[in-house]
């Protein structure tokens, strides 16, 4: 059974400006997304299934699924405040959503294979989706039995400012020990370097391991993460702020020797539309991926 790509594609880009996911970035319009699924296509996932919002599902039929039809099976779920766990209400007036961890509980009732879960607004490159499909193809039937693509450190900075990432520690077998967010990296003077949280300076190896949200579970994963997130909302549901993230639930299962992470290297570069100054950046990258034979010209 080939693996399933799960799409994060809920979030409004609130510091881009309107839908991002939905913004033409290719030379006949393609958007982020595009890249993605044919990256995935050639990497040997056989499924493909879209968390959205409900109000968004209209648009999205229309301008993004409709271009699929004839290349892989396409779906969609709907992540909303109040699709929680029974005997659990959406406190009043919270606007924020749940979070990634519960974006991704909205696949369980129609995802039942290996399954990689990616965001839709990042550009995760051919390699990546290869390594990934190849592990994910050979973990059916497995449980508590995950990866995650780890990208190099070098291959995810922006040029036109500091990023946020979450840093990989690794056992000596290349599974996950821990994954901490860390903000303001940045090369400076040829270093990449960030302060931590008692003011240090850290200087972080080109090829230090960073999570990009490009994850891998087998489908035994939807059930850990129910459990945990009615322990997180019996914590946080009354803080309007919090969001029970991926790496939360990871680590949760990690430190607790629930279930191990492996660490797959990739040599594709990221590339994303964090800021609205970052958009020209991605058209030239993708166009010199074109130029250099990477993907044709119209995708779909």
């Amino acid at each position: 059974m080939k693996p399933t790509l799960f799409v994060l594609a809920a979030g409004m880009g609130s510091r881009y400006g309107g839908l991002k996911q939905l913004d033409g970035l290719g030379p006949n319009g393609e958007t982020i997304m595009d890249y993605s699924i044919f990256d995935a296509i050639r990497g040997g996932f056989g499924k493909v299934v879209f968390v959205i919002r409900k109000d968004f599902e209209e648009d999205f039929r229309t301008k993004i699924l409709s271009k699929y039809k004839h290349h892989i099976p396409a779906e969609t779920v709907f992540q909303s405040l109040d699709k929680l766990p029974e005997g659990f209400t959406c406190p009043e007036g919270r606007t924020k959503p749940w979070g990634t961890n519960h974006a991704v509980l909205m696949g369980k009732g129609v995802i039942k294979e290996p399954f990689a879960v990616i965001n839709a607004d990042d550009f995760y490159g051919r390699d990546s989706f290869e390594v990934l499909g190849k592990e994910l193809a050979g973990v059916e039937g497995r449980e508590n039995d995950y990866c995650m693509v780890g990208f190099r450190m070098g291959n995810t900075l922006s040029e036109s400012g500091s990023v946020a990432r979450g840093v990989c520690g690794m056992d000596t077998g290349g599974y996950l020990t821990t994954v901490v967010e860390r903000t303001a990296i940045e090369r400076i003077d040829g270093e990449i370097r960030f302060i931590d949280e008692n003011g240090m300076k850290v200087i972080l190896d080109e090829n230090t391991p960073v999570s990009m949200n490009m994850w891998g579970f087998t489908p035994d994963y939807f059930d850990c993460s129910e459990e945990y997130f009615k322990e997180f909302l019996r914590q946080n549901r009354e803080n309007p702020k919090s969001e029970y993230f991926i790496p939360l639930m990871v680590n949760e299962l990690v430190t607790k020797k629930v279930a191990r992470v492996k660490v797959l290297d990739t040599a594709s570069k990221w590339f994303g539309v964090t800021y609205a100054a970052d958009r020209q950046g991605v058209v030239d990258k993708i166009r010199a991926l074109i130029d250099a034979g990477e993907y044709p010209k119209k995708l779909f």
